[in-house]
């Protein structure tokens, strides 16, 4: 791992993009990473931006601010207009609400998570799951997948199945 990995994960209130942030925190922390998570969100009370920023070190994190995001999933397009210019590494996102434009990703992948959850799962809510999937498959270098599947459970008790199998597909489509 190199010492310090970002991650931005942003869309809007109500895709759990929060839950993500603390799941992802957590199994790294559960690895002996240093973790910090950073929450930010718009005014309104619910379908505003909401951003959570995560870094992970070999060592204690420095800030908990994302500067160049190693891996960055867009889930709404706001949320890629407004925070695309920090991806440096990985790109997410859904290409049925997401068009990248110009950014400085290294690398796209588009994550059909919307589909996948209403066609696969009959669930289209499980489409953060799938994404945490994506995450989990590019940070496989940094994060132990399952660490991550048990962070799952503990942060997302409900449904263990469905979500098992939705983190699963996304792991698939970001291969």
């Amino acid at each position: 791992m190199s010492d310090r990995i970002e991650i931005l994960l942003s869309g809007h209130g109500g895709q759990g993009v929060v839950r993500l942030g603390q799941v992802l925190g957590l199994a790294g922390s559960r690895q002996g990473l240093g973790a910090t998570m950073l929450v930010s969100h718009g005014t309104e009370t619910r379908g505003g931006y909401v951003r959570s920023q995560v870094v992970l070190a070999s060592g204690e994190v420095d800030s908990p601010v994302v500067e160049r995001a190693d891996c960055f999933c867009a889930m709404t397009a706001s949320a890629y207009e407004r925070f695309h210019p920090l991806v440096r590494g990985t790109l997410l996102y859904d290409p049925a609400v997401v068009a990248p434009g110009a950014d400085r990703a290294a690398r796209r992948v588009a994550v059909p998570a919307s589909a996948t959850a209403a066609g696969e799962l009959g669930k289209p809510l499980l489409a953060n799951v799938i994404f945490l999937g994506a995450v989990s498959r590019i940070l496989a270098a940094t994060l132990d997948r399952t660490a991550v599947v048990a962070a799952l459970r503990d942060r997302i008790p409900r449904y263990p199945e469905e979500n098992a199998r939705a983190f699963e597909l996304g792991w698939e489509l970001a291969g």
